[in-house]
């Protein structure tokens, strides 16, 4: 367009253009042609971004209100909670909570044959004691198509989708051209729909990763949802191992189990309920000071230096790479 302005203004005849060139002269004659040309633009781009957008909204709101609302959930992260609290009585004072990311740490505190980790062991407690908890993860909706979300993406195509709105409003004002028309009257409602649910989205997230103990300002999308994606598939997992390694039963523990975890817990009355005998056992009130007795320290501290026994019986204080872990068959929740 600045060629043409220059050649016309030099004075030079327009039929020395080719067909190309003189089509572009008459183009760019055309009113507000650059508004023109961006409303048309947002109007052709519009549905594909709605259609793009909606089902992100659409999966955070659903993961973040199936996470925040599944009591299952809630009741397996306080059977984890009890396990590391039981841990760690001997050492600090028990937790009140702890961050979603210990959840990764299960995996990480293994047995001393390495075959079975923490995770199964909770596993095969919930298979036996709390069979109605197994299948909390059909609680759970769409976690994976909520993980790649970016709010600050979304947030910033809605902003420009307004702009274009704005525009396209300004555009129709200048000239009541009917296709602006039909257009205003299909869409205007749909991006008003689109930020309520851009609003819905935020407000569900932001509750979610709160319920959890997290800052959402500090904790996107993209690192909150795939927490419990491991988290599932790695209980999973672990329920699959366990069919194929079953245990063996009380009549047939060793009194020296190479399991550091005492497997006595599996023969204890069945009428006694696992997580008030374990915050029994505690024996010490839930810290609630600003930095709590964490439980990735305590699954830290148990892969530095595997569990002990506290029976009061004598032993050496020094535990020695390859050494068969010690528990106590007297204990027994």
């Amino acid at each position: 367009m600045r060629l043409i302005q220059t050649y016309e203004s030099e004075g030079r005849s327009l039929d020395e253009l080719s067909e190309e060139d003189r089509f572009m002269v008459r183009f760019g004659k055309i009113p507000r042609l650059s508004q023109r040309i961006s409303t048309l633009t947002f109007m052709g781009n519009f549905p594909e971004t709605v259609q793009n957008i909606r089902p992100q909204l659409n999966a955070i709101i659903a993961a973040s209100m199936s996470l925040r609302s599944s009591m299952k959930l809630k009741k397996i992260l306080e059977i984890i909670l009890a396990f590391g609290n039981y841990m760690n009585s001997s050492k600090r004072g028990p937790a009140y909570g702890f961050h979603l990311h210990s959840l990764d740490l299960l995996l990480d505190t293994k047995s001393t044959d390495r075959r079975q980790t923490l995770l199964h062991f909770i596993v095969r407690i919930i298979q036996e004691k709390y069979p109605e908890l197994q299948n909390f993860y059909t609680e759970l909706h769409f976690l994976d198509k909520a993980a790649p979300v970016s709010f600050d993406s979304i947030l910033k195509n809605l902003q420009a989708m307004e702009r274009g709105m704005e525009l396209t409003r300004s555009e129709f004002s200048a000239e009541e051209n009917p296709v602006l028309k039909t257009f205003l009257t299909t869409s205007v409602q749909q991006l008003d729909s689109l930020t309520a649910d851009g609003k819905t989205a935020q407000d569900a997230y932001e509750s979610v990763v709160e319920y959890f103990g997290e800052d959402p300002k500090m904790t996107p999308p993209s690192e909150f949802f795939p927490i419990f994606n491991r988290f599932v598939k790695a209980y999973k997992q672990a329920e699959q191992d366990n069919k194929q390694m079953p245990f063996r039963g009380c009549e047939t523990v060793d009194p020296e189990p190479d399991f550091f975890f005492q497997v006595y817990v599996m023969c204890r009355p069945p009428h006694m309920d696992l997580i008030a005998e374990l915050k029994r056992k505690q024996g010490s009130p839930l810290m609630r000071e600003g930095k709590d007795g964490a439980i990735e320290d305590i699954i830290t501290d148990l892969r530095n230096q595997p569990y002990r026994r506290t029976d009061g019986a004598r032993h050496s204080s020094k535990w020695k790479p390859g050494q068969q872990l010690q528990v106590s068959s007297d204990i027994s929740l």
